[in-house]
């Protein structure tokens, strides 16, 4: 699956080296996501565990080209957030 970043302006680097998340750690949630619905217009909110252990949520929406996708922005989870999504995965047993 081919995988496009929005480029900030700014930096002129993907948006989701910013909160601290690189390529690998978006591809890890994006190829096996622990949850994944639908958001706003037609983006989507997935969210899954790296390879190094990291909860990670990212944004993304479906590109124009078959199988691919374009990730908005990626962050990790972190505190009550964290919490709260381990507590929802376990009474859901997701």
């Amino acid at each position: 699956m081919k995988i496009r970043f929005y480029i900030d302006p700014e930096t002129g680097e993907p948006h989701i080296y910013d909160p601290g998340v690189d390529e690998d750690e978006v591809n890890d949630v994006l190829e096996s996501p622990i949850y994944d619905t639908k958001t706003e217009g037609t983006s989507r909110t997935a969210i899954g565990q790296t390879r190094a252990g990291r909860y990670v949520l990212v944004i993304y929406t479906r590109d124009p080209e078959p199988k691919s996708l374009f990730v908005i922005t990626a962050r990790e989870l972190r505190g009550n957030e964290l919490k709260a999504f381990k507590r929802i995965r376990r009474r859901k047993k997701l």
